[in-house]
């Protein structure tokens, strides 16, 4: 009995990021996935301005920007981050759980590398 309740606590305590899903998963209409292998995912993403993502989880990656755009990203503790790249802008991000939205005048297109193993720096 106590393991059953032990678990159910456990369960109540964790922050609802930790449930997030793949943003294939949660918005399979904006990003395809390119190649996958034990070490890596590689996926595209494009969408329009004014389009929001729902809540999603990357492991660390690296983002190439294909065309410059704007974006709000939100994050599970309220903070609210905004990021403008501009055509052939990188950036790498460690792991991350976020709500994106494109808050600009131009379309989304990235190219995104998860990571699948720890980084050493």
């Amino acid at each position: 009995m106590w393991k059953k309740t032990a678990c159910c606590m456990a369960l109540v305590l964790l922050p609802w990021s930790a449930f997030a899903q793949s943003p294939v998963e949660t918005d399979g209409d904006k990003y395809k996935v390119v190649m996958e292998n034990t070490q890596v995912r590689v996926l595209e993403y494009k969408d329009l301005p004014g389009e929001k993502t729902h809540e999603h989880r990357h492991p660390a990656f690296v983002l190439y920007a294909v065309s410059a755009f704007k974006r709000k990203i939100l994050l599970p503790d309220g903070k609210v981050l905004m990021r403008e790249f501009k055509a052939g802008d990188v950036m790498y991000s460690p792991e991350q759980v976020h709500i994106g939205e494109n808050v600009g005048t131009t379309p989304t297109h990235v190219i995104m590398v998860e990571l699948k193993t720890s980084v050493q720096p």
